[in-house]
């Protein structure tokens, strides 16, 4: 193989199933969206909840069972602290930890 002057392009060669996010960031990205609908709101554990409830829904909610946890174990394993946050900027801090996983 000759020497190159340049770095190989590793993600074109990659299925898109590897260059997709996992099913956890998909998760932390769709509770951000949801939190986001209400931006200047105090972030609670109970709205944390309920928008992670739906996110995990909206992305795992048709896999099997033992998908569908892991992935929303993994996403609660991620999550930030939230206390005196504001919607809008807990969906920040959830975007960086979803790019992380």
């Amino acid at each position: 193989m000759p020497d190159l002057t340049y770095a190989p392009r590793p993600l074109a060669a990659l299925p898109a199933a590897v260059r997709e996010p996992s099913y956890a960031a998909q998760i932390l990205t769709v509770t951000a969206w949801v939190l986001e609908q209400d931006p200047a709101r105090a972030v609670t554990e109970t709205g944390l909840h309920r928008a992670l409830q739906t996110a995990a829904a909206t992305i795992v909610g048709t896999l099997p069972a033992v998908v569908a946890e892991t992935a929303t174990l993994r996403a609660r394993a991620e999550l930030p602290p939230y206390t005196g946050t504001s919607r809008g900027e807990y969906a920040l801090r959830l975007r960086a930890a979803a790019k992380g996983i």
